[in-house]
């Protein structure tokens, strides 16, 4: 991480249009605790007396307005809080950088792009091993093609291609959950476990075929606003996920196996849901054995629109009275040999992933595994025991009126 650091400066994890949008953070400030930061030109200033918590300023009416007005005291320059960010080259005296969530739920949606939904059918149907998807990735776009990003899930076109799918024994739950009219909406990771920008990102120390999934997430409020968005990485195990679905939180849930950042922009003038649904996400991993692998993924090619999956996500069916955050999906489904021919892509300890999008900036991580990362220790109880010290239980309570 130290070489990637010298490699990179403080403004490459910016938007390209850099302060002129309403970005918040979260930073670990020693001897306090963690606070909401706003991101400005002459630094990080620690808005916590305003906004106690990042669900409390996404609650409100206009957050990006709350940001800008929000005085609060300079935390530090942001080039400094990011180069003392990275676990093995840390200040514990000095403030550094957490993902840029707190009490919201981390949901994630499933399968919704064309070519995701073909690999996980090809995860499926491997039974988790990666010699035999090459000769069933050919069978199943054989069968189903490769670009059903028009077909709309749950149209007539799409039940008349499941009933021929089915006659033919071709059909699959992830195919049901791609083009069928329910979305997969699932819990990611557990609240405030998530890492941000520049920490370890993690992988279970069994799986031996696994992927980044780099996403655009949406933040929003208990009454189903989206007020903005953020990247991430939804790192996924294809080998246990493709043994069985049932084991999707295995695949999906361990320490460091989630990573958000690097900032939260809020919606305002400058960047709103039309942009998010504009949005490339663009994907580098560079491996310490000169491995290099790119891609993208744009929402233009997505099958569900954002606000159809927030509304499946939340509704008389489900509250999440402190909001949510939701990983919109990906596109991109790696298939790249790294090592013998047929084996396609998988992670090796010290790869570097860069998710980086033009008006949400650039989130980087190093894999390593799970049980290799900074362990997850500061959880709710720890949370709420350091805003009632603070004083700021009442704020946070204000904030939400």
């Amino acid at each position: 991480m130290r070489d990637l650091l010298s490699r990179q400066t403080w403004k490459d994890i910016l938007p390209e249009d850099e302060f002129q949008g309403a970005l918040a953070g979260r930073v670990w400030r020693p001897g306090i605790g963690p606070s909401v930061v706003a991101i400005r030109e002459d630094g990080t200033f620690d808005i916590s007396e305003t906004c106690p918590t990042m669900s409390d300023l996404a609650a409100l009416d206009n957050p990006a307005r709350t940001l800008r007005a929000s005085a609060g005291e300079r935390v530090g320059g942001i080039e400094d809080i990011l180069a003392n960010t990275p676990f093995d080259q840390r200040d514990g005296t000095k403030p550094w950088l957490l993902a840029p969530v707190d009490l919201q739920v981390i949901k994630a949606a499933g399968v919704t792009f064309a070519v995701s939904m073909l690999e996980r059918v090809i995860e499926e149907r491997a039974r988790g091993d990666a010699s035999a998807a090459a000769a069933i990735r050919a069978e199943v776009t054989r069968l189903v093609g490769d670009d059903l990003s028009r077909l709309r899930p749950g149209s007539k076109e799409a039940t008349d291609l499941k009933a021929v799918l089915v006659e033919q024994g071709a059909w699959s739950q992830y195919l049901e959950v791609g083009i069928g009219p329910d979305a997969e909406v699932f819990t990611k990771a557990p609240t405030l476990s998530s890492v941000g920008p520049f920490m370890d990102a993690g992988l279970h120390p069994k799986s031996t075929w696994n992927n980044p999934e780099p996403e655009v997430l949406v933040v929003v409020t208990a009454d189903g606003r989206i007020v903005g968005a953020t990247l991430g990485n939804d790192v996924n195990l294809r080998d246990f996920e493709g043994r069985s679905a049932l084991l999707l939180s295995k695949a999906k849930d361990n320490n460091a196996s989630c990573s958000i950042g690097p900032f939260i922009r809020f919606f305002d003038d400058s960047f709103t849901l039309d942009d998010v649904r504009q949005t490339t996400v663009a994907l580098t991993v560079e491996g310490e054995d000169g491995f290099r692998l790119e891609g993208s993924s744009s929402i233009t090619k997505i099958s569900r629109d954002p606000e159809d999956l927030v509304s499946q996500t939340l509704g008389p069916h489900h509250q999440y009275p402190d909001g949510f955050v939701l990983f919109l999906g990906t596109m991109f489904a790696p298939t790249q040999d790294r090592n013998e021919a047929g084996m396609g892509f998988t992670h090796k300890a010290g790869d570097i992933v860069t998710i980086a999008a033009p008006k949400l900036g650039k989130l980087v991580n190093r894999m390593k595994s799970s049980a290799d990362c900074e362990p997850w220790t500061f959880g709710l109880r720890d949370f709420m025991m350091n805003l009632a010290q603070r004083g700021l239980l009442k704020t946070g309570q204000e904030a939400a009126r």
